[in-house]
């Protein structure tokens, strides 16, 4: 396992316990190294509820409730800040945890096009907490390398932006 991503894991895990908060995960171009990189941290089971694997766009539908039309033609698409955000909502209200993580992207070698090449990835993050309005945050990365480099830099990405957003949710 990389040690930096069982790092972060393991500081994301210390700030949802203390907080009595959980975690959940959707996945796709990482599918399941998120919820892997989680699960590796004994004890992850009193702060991670769950992690879906939503390759296709079906998936995303059925069971995280992504709007059919963002997979329309001229519609943003699975690669997008709408597609992610949504997917993290999906997450949340499927598991009842406070945090989701959502990804999306283009991990190579094939599957890019001009305006989403290979190494295009969208990180979303949701959350609610008692007391506070739902909260939400989405960035775009661009990765460069293989596509075990594209995954596991988005890993790394996504884990630190939650580690952001639970430092920012923290009373």
């Amino acid at each position: 396992m990389n040690k930096t991503l069982f790092a972060l894991s393991q500081q994301c895990g210390a700030l949802l316990l203390q907080h009595h908060w959980k975690l959940a995960t959707a996945e796709s171009c990482t599918g399941g190294w998120i919820a892997q990189s989680i699960t590796a941290v004994a004890g992850s089971s009193d702060w991670f509820e769950m992690g879906l694997v939503t390759y296709s766009n079906e998936a995303k539908q059925t069971l995280l409730k992504v709007p059919a039309t963002y997979f329309e033609p001229q519609a943003p698409g699975a690669v997008s800040e709408e597609t992610v955000l949504a997917m993290a909502m999906g997450a949340l209200q499927a598991s009842g945890a406070q945090f989701a993580i959502a990804t999306s992207g283009v991990a190579g070698p094939g599957g890019g096009s001009a305006d989403k090449p290979v190494g295009t990835v969208w990180i979303g993050w949701v959350w609610q907490v008692p007391g506070a309005p739902l909260g939400s945050l989405a960035r775009v990365q661009r990765f460069a390398g293989d596509r075990e480099s594209v995954r596991r830099q988005t890993v790394q990405a996504a884990l630190e932006g939650l580690l952001e957003v639970l430092r920012q949710a923290a009373p």
